[in-house]
C-alpha cells in the first residue's frame, strides 16, 4: 500500500530498529508521527536523571528550518534505535513552555510535585537559565 506524504513530510521509515531506553535516545533520531511519516528529529531528551523520569523529547521539525516542538511521554508510542514513534500528530505536538516558578506550601493546589519540579528544572535548561 502506497502513502502520500503531507508537503514537505517524508515518507515512514521502514526500520526502527530495536526498542530501547530513554538513556540510549541520541540527539538527531527521526521522529515519526503515527502514520510513520518523519516530522522531524529528537532535539534533546528531557528527564530527571536523578530521579529517572522520562518527561519527553524536543523535535526540531523538517522542513528546514523548522520549529521546536515538545512531546511529552503519553505521547511518544515507542523509542527504538532508529526512530521514535509518536502516537500522534505534529499538529498535537505544543511548544515549549515555561511551567513558571514552584508553588508555595500555600498554593491552592498544593507544594510542587516531584514531577513538576523535574519539569521545572528541565525547562530551565532548555532556557538556558541552568
Amino acid at each position: 500500500m502506497e502513502r502520500n506524504a503531507a508537503p514537505g513530510v517524508q515518507e515512514d521509515v521502514a526500520d526502527l530498529g530495536r526498542p530501547i531506553a530513554y538513556l540510549a535516545l541520541a540527539e538527531g533520531t527521526p521522529v515519526l508521527d503515527r502514520e510513520r511519516r518523519r516530522i522531524g528529529v529528537v532535539d534533546q531528551v528531557i528527564a530527571d536523571l536523578d530521579l529517572d523520569l522520562f518527561h519527553g523529547v524536543v523535535v526540531h521539525t523538517h522542513p528546514l528550518p523548522g520549529r521546536d516542538l515538545y512531546a511529552d511521554r503519553d505521547q511518544i508510542a515507542e523509542l527504538h534505535e532508529c526512530a521514535v514513534l509518536l502516537g500522534v500528530t505534529v499538529d498535537d505536538l505544543h511548544e515549549p513552555g515555561d511551567p513558571g516558578p514552584p508553588r508555595r506550601d500555600d498554593h491552592p493546589r498544593g507544594p510542587e510535585t516531584r514531577l513538576e519540579a523535574g519539569l521545572r528544572r528541565a525547562w530551565d535548561r532548555i532556557a538556558g537559565r541552568r
